[in-house]
């Protein structure tokens, strides 16, 4: 994941923190200072952003008519 990607993820994130429950929210607010001081997440930590994305990040498929 590039750190375009992780930004753009966590930007996206920042809309859901009200439905998060309290341990996501504080990792979430770790990737958001990490993300502040342009640090690259390792990979577990990649792994439960991308997690965090896609339960909370609902992409509706587009209809082809």
């Amino acid at each position: 994941m590039t750190h375009v990607e992780q930004h753009q993820m966590i930007l996206a994130l920042r809309d859901a923190v009200r439905k998060m429950s309290r341990d996501e929210e504080e990792v979430f607010s770790m990737f958001v200072k990490r993300d502040k001081d342009d640090e690259d997440l390792d990979v577990p930590s990649q792994k439960k952003l991308e997690a965090m994305y896609g339960k909370y990040i609902v992409r509706k498929a587009k209809r082809v008519i």
